[in-house]
């Protein structure tokens, strides 16, 4: 009987944690002696710095955020542990498209606000995913900015804190190393290198994603309850199993509870194509309702 099973697909964001882990991994590999430091190469080829910018290797405003310090694991450790735990919150609120396509925009974005920090100077590195993990915590911390974190500090010492807060330690601590450190072009104590701008940039596209295009709404006016578009570009927009749901609700039937599973239906299908923020306040009450009526069978 499992064989009738369709096999459940890789996620993206699996497929994204990989890229990242094997990305570091072959800088490792070729970093090392046995391979007469050929790891430069790759370094060279995807990092982003200014010469290649200046030279027009734009996919590195992309492809840097694969490659993570081979002399700091951590970097990349808290990267991808950070991925994880927002995407599996994310992903099924703004959906799989939505979701990823913010991380390329924060990345690209990011690279671009370190591009124009470090132009002046005309050297220096940049490498990491660090500028979209921090925009796709801001849009975490936006929606639950009061929801406790829970985490052992030390691995020791119990410690909750609100995401709000932690977004607003972050936007302080990266705006004073942009203003204080990365500007005037002066190393941070232990030759540390934080690339504040990338972060900064990647925070303010958070920020702009969740307050203009997540609240707002416009990019699909199918969601807003106050915008009713014609019935023919109603049915063009309907995919054939929504169609069909219309259909039926038509003409309901005289059981109220099937008539909740074919509404419910169709709603579940929205969050499975949408995500689940893009929901309606009114589609919100269907399944709270749904949720009533359909326990006390």
């Amino acid at each position: 009987m499992r064989g009738d099973y369709q096999r459940e697909k890789t996620s993206g964001l699996t497929w994204l944690l990989s890229a990242i882990i094997a990305g570091f991994v072959l800088q490792l590999l070729l970093g090392s002696t046995w391979l007469g430091g050929s790891g430069d190469r790759l370094d060279n080829l995807f990092s982003l710095t200014i010469p290649a910018f200046q030279d027009g290797w734009l996919w590195t405003l992309l492809t840097h955020s694969f490659l993570h310090s081979t002399s700091f694991i951590f970097h990349v450790v808290f990267n991808c542990l950070a991925l994880y735990f927002l995407g599996r919150e994310l992903i099924p609120m703004l959906g799989a498209k939505r979701f990823f396509g913010i991380y390329a925009i924060a990345t690209v974005l990011g690279g671009l606000a370190w591009a124009a920090v470090h132009w002046r100077f005309g050297s220096g590195e940049h490498i990491g995913a660090t500028a979209a993990i921090d925009a796709l915590f801001i849009i975490f911390a936006c929606f639950f900015p009061s929801q406790p974190i829970n985490f052992l500090l030390f691995f020791v010492f119990p410690v909750a804190i609100k995401p709000k807060h932690v977004a607003g330690l972050l936007v302080a601590v990266d705006l004073f190393i942009l203003l204080v450190y990365e500007i005037p072009g002066v190393k941070l104590p232990f030759d540390m290198t934080i690339s504040s701008s990338a972060h900064l940039g990647g925070m303010l596209t958070g920020f702009l994603y969740y307050r203009f295009v997540h609240e707002a709404r416009w990019f699909n006016p199918l969601d807003r309850g106050d915008v009713e578009l014609p019935r023919w570009i109603r049915r063009a927009k309907k995919s054939p199993s929504s169609a069909a749901a219309s259909e039926i609700n038509i003409t309901p039937p005289s059981n109220p509870r099937e008539d909740i599973r074919v509404e419910v239906d169709r709603i579940l299908d929205k969050i499975n194509s949408h995500g689940f923020g893009a929901l309606t306040p009114a589609e919100k009450r269907v399944l709270d309702d749904a949720k009533h009526l359909l326990s006390r069978q």
